[in-house]
């Protein structure tokens, strides 16, 4: 199995086999007679040169080792092996199942650009945010690399990260990294070589499959035909038709559904796969989206397991026994996944906020657990999520209690960008209310107390009070649970200096 990083050679090129060029340089045949004599000659020389041997040599001949064939892992072996690959390919099942989902409304390698804020309707990316519009698509770079072309927004924040098929950005043109004048980036698979136009910076993704999800700010429902206008000058053009001089992609083809589930969210559908569907799925993948380097040791555990890229994994095969132990260990991985999604542990104040987005080496728990609650993260550079399930008190959040999130002047969210707070239900989906507002913050007309500090009402019934309902989160009867965005945080909230207040319960 070839890993990301790995050199890959031209197709053309023929490895080095003994005696290819002694075969190579005759064409002729050889003479019957001629052999005959060639053969006793050699017969005779190698008859001389064994009695020499034998005479001047006391070592005795090596006795002949039958092989040891490798004992194939036993149920319990194989169960483990199960749960570890499963953790191991988790997120690139998850990533192709999103893409898959998601080109059936959209083509390949074209933007699909969400013209107004998401609401309680939307659940194809969770958790979703309310206060961007997102420009988002899936590249396919096997053919030829796409250049994705930017136009100047004027000082206006925005980003583009680039996810790779296992969740890692591999790059973030944007504000904060490339500025906001006019720019081009060809993106480029891992077996791409060649050289590009003038002016076109490189991309290079370790995978055939890039998924950009691309934020643009928008500071009121005013603000959306500025948005717009920006989007439509977002573009991705072939390589191909870029180097002719054109800077518009032909027409993409209308996308079939067929027999997608269109319907159910990618984590439901990757939930309901067996371990034979998922593990097939994931051989599937590895060609075009090799595992890193770093991973070798995961590969080996692959090979182990039984597991061959591009291969169907087939458990009807396998002893029933060991066909079982497999389904166990994916089932007991997916539960164990679970279970870290659900974890609310932050400390005394009921956050959890993970400073290690987008990036996560062989930390492949963590990188599952992030792909579940939502795969596209953006580097903590670029945007920190804390995110809350219960309150100061440690009792998980409720619709049925109101609650309070209380910023002192001095203490609100340290950012370069803006900050928001967004509420979801337990399926990290916004919930439809009356006043169709899926999130609160830096870009609202907020009312501040006397003192320059801030309070966040979250709860399920309106405020009596009109001051009050200006900060009004409105929260579902059940339960839910928070997230706070901060766009191009300060070092002090990357640096864990600053963290979000305890969101006190006041009834």
């Amino acid at each position: 199995m070839r890993l990301r990083g790995d050199t890959v050679h031209a197709p053309d090129a023929i490895p080095d086999v003994p005696g290819k060029a002694a075969r190579a340089k005759g064409t002729g045949v050889m003479n019957p007679s001629i052999r005959q004599r060639a053969s006793l000659l050699t017969l005779a020389t190698a008859a001389a040169a064994a009695v020499l041997i034998s005479a001047c040599s006391t070592t005795p001949e090596p006795v002949p080792v039958e092989p040891v064939m490798a004992q194939p892992p036993s149920d319990q072996a194989m169960k483990s092996l199960s749960a570890e690959v499963f953790t191991f390919g988790y997120p690139l099942v998850l990533m192709d199942v999103t893409r898959e989902l998601m080109t059936a409304k959209t083509p390949i390698n074209t933007f699909s650009h969400r013209r107004s804020f998401f609401d309680g309707a939307f659940s194809d990316v969770v958790p979703a945010n309310a206060d961007t519009l997102y420009s988002t698509a899936w590249l396919d770079l096997s053919r030829e690399p796409i250049v994705l072309s930017l136009p100047d927004t004027s000082g206006r924040f925005y980003l583009m990260p680039m996810l790779d098929a296992w969740t890692d950005v591999i790059a973030s043109p944007g504000k904060r990294t490339t500025g906001t004048r006019r720019g081009a980036f060809a993106i480029v698979g891992p077996d791409w070589n060649g050289t590009l136009p003038k002016g076109v910076k490189e991309i290079r993704s370790p995978t055939a499959l890039v998924w950009i999800v691309g934020r643009t700010q928008v500071n009121s429902k005013q603000d959306l035909p500025t948005v717009h206008r920006l989007q439509d000058q977002y573009r991705l053009v072939p390589l191909s038709i870029w180097q002719k001089g054109g800077r518009v992609a032909p027409a993409p083809v209308a996308p079939r559904a067929g027999l997608i589930d269109t319907e159910t969210t990618p984590v439901e559908q990757v939930d309901a796969m067996d371990a034979q569907a998922f593990f097939s799925r994931l051989a599937a993948l590895l060609p075009a989206n090799p595992p890193a380097a770093a991973d070798a040791p995961m590969v080996e555990k692959m090979k182990r397991m039984g597991l061959i890229e591009g291969e169907p994994f087939k458990t009807t095969v396998l002893e029933p026994s060991t066909a079982r132990a497999v389904q166990e260990g994916a089932t007991a991985a997916l539960a164990s996944i679970v279970a870290q999604v659900k974890k609310a542990e932050a400390g005394d104040t009921g956050w959890r906020v993970s400073r290690e987005g987008g990036s996560y080496g062989t930390n492949y728990a963590e990188r599952a657990t992030v792909a579940m609650m939502g795969p596209d993260v953006n580097l903590p550079e670029d945007a920190v999520y804390p995110t809350a399930r219960a309150d100061a008190t440690g009792r998980p959040f409720d619709g049925g209690s109101r609650y309070v999130l209380h910023f002192d002047k001095s203490q609100l969210p340290p950012v370069k960008a803006f900050w928001s707070l967004s509420l979801y239900n337990s399926q990290q989906v916004f919930v439809s209310n009356p006043i169709n507002r899926y999130s609160i913050g830096s870009r609202d007309r907020l009312r501040y107390n006397r003192d320059g500090s801030l309070d966040i009402y979250i709860q399920y019934d309106r405020p009596a009070n009109a001051a009050q309902q200006a900060n009004w989160l409105p929260a579902p009867p059940d339960a839910f649970n928070l997230m706070l965005r901060a766009y191009w945080p300060d070092q002090a909230l990357l640096d864990g200096d600053w963290m979000p207040p305890a969101v006190q319960r006041v009834n």
